[in-house]
């Protein structure tokens, strides 16, 4: 009887042992055609939650598992994505084989992998027809953000993105302006701006300012890729910022997506979506109308902007698509102030009269086709048809060129309270179209993988400015007075642009770990102008003018180099260096724009140089994403404004500048370093720092009081910090933002005396911090978003403007509110 007993309970301890016993999965992640490991694969055991990397050699290893029946999905970029079940019962080594991507991705399978990683990623060294090898790569995953979508906040939005300088308007995230590394934040205008892959500035070349952008609501991911860029995607220092938008859902026919947003200073927001997969055909479009008062008097907006893409697969390896996108906005401009108007109170506005109005529209159609497992083939073109107009009272200089109406002046009334001077009017029309092709090809060399890309674009512009009288009224009359025969700002230019590169970049593997990326790009460009300005011949008589026709043509072919290197330590860790030359034309703005805030030099030429980088980047474990390293960028012949020896400010090519910087971002999950419940708990910590110093040298004879100084646009420390955390559902980010003062232009002129006519215009811009905290909760299909966007309330700026929209300090938001309601169906 006691052996008895004894065998019953040994049978079901032995029970107990199988069923609570921890096993080992393991094994090897291989390339189908060449057999070899691939690294950085990513494991995910859906049941468990859990997700590993695989070493460089392809191997994975999960331990202490639980038997029990499980699904693994194996994800690598540039790989058809596996899902696989499995039984587990004792530990197993099982080995997976990858086919190189040929299909579209299950919109399951990429989001449940978001889930698991940081909030921030960087490109793959390969990815379709581009390479990023050694370039410094920042990838903003939208679907991980908590903060105010509608509203494009970009201090929320590119938080994790080192070392951006943000211009910060109030006209609901219309228009998006950020630089960076002493870049002028103004439009953009410093960063190649592209959407799916093709151009969406006014003119890549001749004006890169960027009117539209956007909405966050309705992008995938924001890729941010620094100077190195320039090798692929055009000559600027700034690099490539490239908004991609969603992708349709290959399990869905139709998905509907709605968000309605209120806010302070009567923001209203409603954005709407239809995404969906039909067989081979797939689609994506959405409605976004914005409207709002604006945090100061005079600042009303109204925007419309709608945006389909439509892809058909006409087999795994060919597929088209195309893009149409329409955006039309009116928004009231409430000027500039002065630094005691400022000080009194920000949100003051003595201009009534001035109105900015675009109309964009924006084509694009794309053929990717796959001529091998190793080979792929893109071809882009697309297209523009924009306005836009400026309207607004500036001031009315003399033939010396000074402002005759300082900017803490209303605009002039006589006796009987009519406006004695017209508003000036700029119309600016935007025609270009161009075609973008890329060819990029694997292949063995020495017994190692090699990349090669090839690619070409031609781009060619037919824009036009005009410049003259406008109406009286205070109303949005974009008409010019063609009675008005004696206005002093009269200019009617057409600007021909024409544009052909060719690039070409190739990935060497020297051995596992290291490997190195040279790169080209051939430039030809022919920048055209043709037109009439008017000219005073007698600078102490501003009654006597003529009309001058101006012709100029300048042609230039050049040369650009660049060179990447990439040693991956391990999946994990990677020590990354670049470098690459760097070249911007000088745009029609800069040419005949006239301004009664300063002259513009007729002399004024181009700008060249290069910049590099090196850096450490990668992950410990899923504890910490970091990126760490630092950057030099020479800038020559840049383009700046200073005084002359009649004490007029002249925009005019200052000199050589010298900008360098260490700069520090790293994201740490501090419930998965604590050990904490993951599962229902998140809290992450983050922290971007950027230090930077720069340097004027070598000044151009007469820029007098330039050499030694500070670059401009530039805050010694800019540093954001704060934590995402959440419980379950609800979610929550806090953000503290400190940038130091920075200077608005060479001299580093401090601020005008009250009653100076420049008061407002010159001077630096002072530090500040801003708090914002935002709030988000999901209930099956509905989701309540929350928050308040500088908590305490602080009163800064982050520009002086030369122009529209001032000239003047334009103030930034202060404290302000909004509630979203999101519902997917």
């Amino acid at each position: 009887m006691r052996l008895k007993v004894c065998s019953i309970i040994g049978v079901l301890l032995l029970l107990a042992q199988t069923s609570w016993a921890q096993h080992e999965l393991k094994g090897r992640v291989t390339d189908a055609v060449s057999n070899k490991g691939i690294a950085s694969t990513q494991v995910y055991i859906e049941e468990l939650k859990k997700l590993i990397d695989t070493d460089k050699e392809g191997y994975y290893r999960f331990t202490n598992l639980p038997a029990g029946k499980y699904t693994l999905i194996i994800f690598s970029y540039q790989y058809e994505t596996l899902a696989t079940q499995l039984e587990l019962s004792s530990n197993q080594t099982i080995n997976f084989q990858l086919s190189e991507l040929m299909t579209e991705l299950s919109e399951v399978v990429i989001n449940q992998k978001k889930e698991e990683i940081f909030s921030l990623k960087r490109l793959q060294p390969v990815e379709g027809t581009a390479i990023y090898a050694g370039k410094k790569s920042e990838v903003i995953l939208l679907d991980q953000m908590v903060g105010n979508r509608a509203s494009n906040n970009a201090r929320q939005v590119y938080s994790q993105v080192v070392g951006l300088n943000i211009y910060e308007s109030n006209d609901g995230g219309l228009q998006l302006s950020i630089g960076g590394r002493g870049l002028d934040p103004n439009r953009t205008s410093n960063f190649n701006t592209r959407q799916n892959g093709y151009d969406i500035s006014a003119d890549v070349l001749g004006y890169p300012e960027s009117y539209y952008t956007p909405p966050v609501e309705g992008l995938e991911e924001i890729e941010v890729i620094r100077g190195a860029a320039s090798l692929q995607y055009g000559t600027q220092f700034g690099g490539l910022i490239n908004f991609k938008m969603k992708e349709p859902v290959a399990d869905k026919k139709v998905e509907l997506e709605s968000r309605q947003t209120v806010g302070s200073f009567g923001l209203f927001t409603s954005f709407n979506s239809l995404i969906g997969t039909v067989g081979k055909f797939s689609y994506y479009t959405y409605f976004n109308y914005k409207q709002g008062n604006g945090y100061r008097p005079n600042s009303d907006f109204d925007s419309k902007n709608f945006f389909t893409n439509f892809r058909y697969a006409f087999s795994d390896e060919t597929s088209i698509s195309a893009d149409f996108t329409y955006l039309k906005y009116l928004a009231q401009q409430a000027g500039g102030l002065t630094d005691s108007q400022f000080a009194e109170d920000p949100m003051f506005s003595n201009r009534e009269r001035n109105w900015f109005e675009v109309d964009w529209k924006l084509y694009s159609m794309r053929l990717d086709h796959k001529f091998s497992n190793r080979t792929d083939f893109s071809l882009n073109v697309f297209g523009l048809d924009a306005e836009r107009n400026a309207l607004g009272f500036r001031g009315i200089p003399g033939a010396d060129g000074l402002n005759r109406n300082p900017v803490n002046e209303p605009d002039w009334t006589d006796e009987n309270g009519n406006y004695v001077y017209p508003r000036d009017l700029i119309k600016g029309s935007f025609n270009n179209w161009g075609v973008e092709t890329r060819l990029l090809t694997r292949y063995s060399l020495f017994d190692r993988d090699a990349v090669f890309l090839i690619g070409a674009k031609f781009y060619k512009a037919e824009n036009t400015s005009l410049q003259g009288p406008g109406s009286f009224d205070t109303d949005a009359n974009f008409s010019f007075d063609v009675n008005n025969s004696t206005y002093p700002y009269v200019s009617d230019f057409t600007f021909p642009n024409q544009n052909l590169a060719f690039f070409g970049e190739n990935i060497f593997y020297l051995n596992d770990k290291l490997s190195i990326t040279p790169g080209f790009r051939i430039e030809h460009i022919n920048t055209e102008s043709e037109g009439t300005y008017r000219v005073f011949p007698d600078p102490t008589d501003d009654t006597t003018y003529r009309d001058t026709t101006d012709v100029q043509s300048l042609p230039r072919t050049f040369v650009l180099l660049g060179l990447g290197l990439s040693n991956e330590f391990n999946p994990n860790f990677e020590l990354y260096w670049n470098f690459s030359q760097n070249y911007r034309s000088v745009t029609f703005s800069d040419i005949r724009t006239v301004n009664p805030s300063f002259i513009i030099d007729e002399d004024i030429q181009d700008e060249n140089g290069y910049t590099s980088d090196i850096g450490l980047r990668g992950k410990w474990k899923r504890h910490l994403s970091y990126d760490i390293g630092g950057y030099v960028m020479m800038y020559k012949d840049r383009i700046g404004i200073v005084f002359d020896n009649r004490a007029n400010r002249v925009r005019t090519n200052i000199g050589d500048a010298m900008i360098y910087g260490l700069e520090f971002f790293a994201d740490w999950n501090l419930i998965e370093t604590l050990k904490g419940d993951n599962q229902k708990v998140k809290f992450n910590w983050f922290v971007n720092a950027a230090f930077t110093g720069s340097k004027y040298l070598n000044a151009i004879e007469g820029n007098n009081n330039v050499d030694g100084n500070k670059v401009e646009f530039i805050p010694d420390v800019n540093i954001k910090t704060g934590f995402n955390m959440g419980y379950k559902n609800l979610l929550a980010s806090i953000q503290f933002t400190s940038m130091s003062q920075q200077y608005t232009d060479a001299e580093n002129s401090g601020v005008a005396e009250p009653g100076n006519a420049r008061e407002g215009v010159i001077g630096e811009i002072p530090a500040y911090q801003i708090l914002d905290f935002s709030l988000s909760y999901s209930y099956k299909m509905l989701r309540l978003e929350s928050g308040v966007n500088n908590l305490t309330d602080n009163s800064y700026f982050t520009r002086r403007a030369t122009g529209y929209p001032g000239p003047g300090i334009i103030p930034s938001d202060g404290r302000s509110f909004y509630l979203t309601l999101g519902i997917k169906l």
